[in-house]
């Protein structure tokens, strides 16, 4: 059976597409965006994660661990040398302060789940939504775990950002998806590679192909709006003119906000010092929803 590594599952989600959906949430990530809203999902390893908040204090993690990586002494628990994410800590823990990222699933397991939602995609004209992490860099579970929803007529959609085999991905998921979300960053190719440690134009390549092979494919470009990164006139101006010309009609422009930065202190890493704490002010969302006036414009506050 073809196995997934999955960090989470979203049920009841409205902002990942039409309708009440499931998102599935897959472990593993090319691209090292700085803001990930995600930074738990971007590690192709499982990871323990530790939450302070709920944190009692009593030392079930630091005696079952048989690393020594769970440390009381140590303000985030975990000694990330040592641990090998067994999470034996973490199924000892009574309040739930340490809790692993990352469960390998069956790809019939993962599909029997998701159908257990089956009605509520029926009512609401819902279904699922694959996201990440990089859900392409699983390619061969999620193909089968899309083509067991169609053959059950759920709606079906993927949030990429499209730094995938072309081939692989338009013989595989491409063929069982009704909705493509496609996530643009930085247009110029030696910025986007200095700051999320790959280039883009195997990402524009293919969104060419997306637009220009499977016209009929819903897809949505989506752009995050971050601050002193991506939401500058410069380059919004860049990606606004290539999407036009890559014959793209819609495009959702996602606000930042700082949810991420938490995330990434729970997994002991230091977040992006230049990332403001407070999330985008809508005025600003609409100055720059003005220079994408040409697009459909039904989805650009998605987030």
């Amino acid at each position: 059976m073809t196995r997934a590594l999955v960090g989470s599952i979203e049920r009841f989600s409205i902002h990942d597409g039409p309708g009440i959906r499931t998102t599935v949430f897959f472990k593993g990530c090319v691209l090292h965006c700085p803001w990930c809203h995600n930074p738990e999902l971007v590690s192709r390893e499982p990871e323990v994660a530790f939450y302070p908040d709920r944190c009692t204090g009593c030392g079930l993690c630091e005696a079952t661990c048989p690393e020594g990586a769970a440390r009381m002494d140590l303000p985030g628990r975990v000694d990330r040398r040592l641990c090998t994410a067994c999470a034996l800590c973490a199924r000892e823990c009574p309040a739930r302060a340490l809790e692993l990222v990352g469960t390998t699933m069956e790809q019939e397991t993962l599909l029997e789940i998701l159908l257990r939602d089956r009605i509520f995609y029926e009512v609401s004209g819902g279904g699922v939504t694959l996201s990440g992490g990089e859900p392409t860099l699983q390619m061969e579970p999620i193909t089968g775990l899309l083509q067991g929803l169609k053959r059950e007529g759920i709606h079906t959609a993927i949030q990429t950002c499209g730094h995938f085999s072309w081939e692989d991905f338009s013989t595989g998921p491409l063929r069982y998806l009704d909705l493509v979300f496609f996530d643009v960053k930085i247009a110029d190719p030696e910025e986007h590679r200095r700051v999320l440690g790959a280039g883009n134009h195997l990402i524009i390549q293919n969104l060419h192909r997306l637009a220009r092979l499977h016209p009929r494919k819903e897809v949505v470009a989506r752009i995050p709006l971050i601050p002193g990164y991506t939401a500058t006139r410069e380059n919004l101006s860049a990606l606004s003119n290539m999407l036009e010309q890559a014959g793209i009609r819609r495009v959702a422009l996602l606000p930042y906000h700082p949810f991420g930065l938490s995330k990434a202190e729970n997994l002991g890493r230091e977040p992006e010092p230049s990332l403001p704490r407070s999330a985008l002010p809508t005025e600003e969302l609409d100055r720059w929803s003005r220079l994408f006036a040409w697009a459909d414009t039904e989805d650009k506050r998605c987030c």
